[in-house]
């Protein structure tokens, strides 16, 4: 799901040195399941067109105004994504003729569709009946073609990975509960596909895709890279610090690390390129930084209302919390970049090229959508819905002021239209999600992996959450991020909440979101990067290894918090805070530092490892901890300043 998305489907591209529109939309192809959509022209075009945007507004009013059982409405819900998805997706991308449709998908589409039509109006009879209703042959029939149906559109419009995990549950799970039952709970109640990941995505994230279709309607995805320009273009290895700043804004709307790749990465990469950056590193950065923007508040790739969901929490408070480790994940990369500029001795960007800073204070009126939703949704003045209404509404205002790039009646459409759209691979995949967080109930999987856990671990924390983050990047492979969640919070946090290992309940959701979502840069299902490595024309496996070398903050800092939930602003107060943000902006500082082998000059070896273990042991808080890595990172300050002067001296 990408919220930055033009209405046929492809992302804002431009003609770069590194390859022309046609080859960023190829990348898109490849790497990103969402653009390989139906060809429709003429009038059957305007009809998919109409259809769609019909969609987006009736799931705003449902979802402001909808009221009856919750079965009646998300069966609905699912009936109609069925139908625009099987009017979106080819099944594959070789099958795209102009206005053509195969009889088999249409057949698939009416079939899938009937199912929950059948059951969205005959929901009270039949969930009176609750599993006698399997009895029926028509009644199991309809419910596996409904759910087939959805797992076909997951593998066109999603991809295989997420389908590898459902299909490996679903076969554990017929093979150890009954078949009527399975079918019963998949599809017959709130514990399979209608289960709270769908619940959630048709109540609260639909309303938030389509207010991101408007936002970019508004010009901001550009404002963004030309604000970022004004920030840092000019410093050293400028292009590469715009490329980490512009992927944190665009990531605040953004739920696609591939398509927040492609967006920005299609200007930063080709900058950073000619400033002097080796296309691995460039593509790594770019890639790190956009599944960043996935972390970043306020939307976090909508997994933000999943999470206060599934955590009890209000969705501000689940904002609040990801703020300081987001910060410090992109100021761990930010530094990266400074310092291999420093190392290569790269110059920013001429002055006489970058944006004029008068013109763009003038357009910063585009932020307003954003702020007001931040501040409806933080002070609890409306529900999360309702906030976004509002904000879709101030967006069009904007709109309508922004002289540049005004909105009109077929932008208003195309808004909706991208927002039914957008909303397709999201539902799907949170369909997936239920499925598998069905099947976890049903056998009660969650406490078998946890006893599997505890007892591999020996009961250690350490050697817990160790082999949970391999669970999590495992399973996360090639999974988008609303589902990636999903299926995290079902699999893996019970595990570290679990009493044998006992960390606490937010910094154990927090811990798993991250993990999952870093698979999109860790070898070998690295999909960000690999987006990235296309566009650089790089090699793909080197380009994901920086990329992961890059984030090394996403892979301590879950740690930390998962030991210490000050970091998340749990039990902790304003002082505990600001010592905790200052030691640990210092110790990605020598993490990255060691990792890049340059600080004043070239670092040994020896100078490496001290660095790195001086800034681990300050990203752990404590009086003791932050003693000892101030004392090593001191040292190694000194030690390389004073190499550099006697290197100035000699040259």
């Amino acid at each position: 799901m990408s919220f930055f998305k033009k209405h046929d489907g492809e992302q804002e591209i431009h003609t770069t040195e590194c390859g022309g529109a046609e080859d960023v939309a190829a990348v898109m192809k490849k790497y990103d399941k969402e653009s390989n959509v139906r060809i429709w022209e003429g009038r059957p075009k305007q009809v998919v067109r109409y259809l769609m945007a019909a969609f987006a507004v009736y799931s705003i009013a449902v979802t402001l105004f909808g009221r009856g059982l919750r079965e009646e409405r998300l069966a609905n819900f699912l009936a109609m994504i069925v139908i625009i998805g099987y009017l979106n997706y080819p099944a594959s991308k070789h099958h795209s003729r102009v206005n053509h449709i195969p009889w088999y998908d249409i057949v698939i589409m009416l079939a899938g569709a009937f199912g929950f039509i059948y059951f969205s109006l005959n929901a009270k009879e039949i969930l009176m009946l609750a599993t006698k209703v399997t009895r029926d042959p028509f009644m199991v029939a309809i419910a596996i073609i409904s759910i087939l149906s959805l797992m076909e559109l997951c593998r066109r419009a999603v991809g295989i990975p997420i389908l590898i995990v459902v299909g490996a549950l679903l076969v554990y799970t017929f093979s150890n509960v009954r078949f009527g039952k399975v079918i019963y709970d998949l599809f017959y109640t709130t514990s399979g596909v209608m289960n709270t990941p769908i619940d959630v995505c048709a109540k609260y994230i639909v309303v938030f895709i389509i207010f991101g279709a408007f936002l970019e309607r508004t010009g901001i995805a550009n404002f963004f890279i030309n604000l970022a320009n004004s920030i840092a273009g000019a410093s050293a290895g400028g292009p590469a610090k715009v490329a980490v700043i512009s992927s944190a804004l665009c990531g605040m709307v953004s739920g696609s690390s591939v398509g927040n790749t492609v967006t920005t990465g299609s200007v930063t990469i080709p900058m950073m390129k000619k400033t002097g950056y080796k296309g691995d590193f460039a593509g790594a950065v770019e890639a790190a930084a956009s599944t960043g923007g996935q972390i970043m508040p306020p939307i976090m790739g909508a997994a933000a209302f999943l999470m206060a969901e599934y955590m009890g929490i209000s969705y501000g408070e689940v904002a609040l919390r990801a703020i300081l480790p987001a910060v410090l994940y992109f100021a761990g990369i930010y530094i990266a970049v400074h310092l291999e500029a420093k190392k290569l001795g790269l110059k920013g960007i001429p002055k006489d090229e970058l944006p004029d800073k008068k013109k763009l204070f003038k357009k910063a009126y585009l932020l307003l959508p954003l702020v007001v939703l931040v501040v409806l949704v933080s002070t609890n003045t409306r529900t999360m819905q309702f906030s976004a209404a509002v904000a879709i509404g101030v967006t069009i205002v904007v709109g309508l002021i922004n002289k540049d790039d005004r909105i009109t009646f077929t932008k208003f459409i195309d808004a909706l239209e991208a927002g039914g759209k957008g909303t397709i691979t999201v539902a799907v995949a949170c369909a997936m999600a239920g499925i598998v967080a069905g099947c976890i109930t049903s056998t009660g999987l969650a406490s078998k992996l946890i006893t599997t856990i505890v007892s591999v671990s020996g009961g250690h924390q350490i050697i817990a959450l160790f082999l949970t983050m391999l669970c999590c990047i495992v399973l996360g492979m090639g999974v988008p991020t609303t589902a990636n969640y999903c299926i995290m919070a079902a699999t893996c946090a019970p595990i570290l909440i679990s009493p044998e290992i006992g960390i606490n309940l937010i910094a154990a959701h927090f811990f798993v979101f991250y993990f999952g979502i870093v698979a999109d840069i860790t070898p070998p299902v690295a999909l960000a990067a690999y987006a990235g490595s296309a566009i650089a024309k790089a090699p793909p496996m080197k380009t994901a290894i920086n990329a992961t070398r890059l984030a090394i903050a996403a892979f301590i800092v879950p740690y930390i918090f998962a030991f210490s939930p000050a970091m998340l602003f749990v039990d902790t107060n304003v002082f505990e805070i600001i010592i905790i943000c200052i030691s640990a902006v210092i110790g990605i500082t020598g993490v990255a530092a060691g990792l890049s082998g340059f600080l004043h000059t070239k670092m040994s070896n020896i100078i490496r490892i001290v660095s790195v273990a001086g800034g681990l042991t300050l990203l752990i808080p404590g009086i003791v901890t932050d003693t000892i890595g101030i004392i090593l990172l001191v040292s190694v300050y000194l030690i390389q300043k004073k190499k550099a002067a006697a290197n100035v001296l000699i040259s």
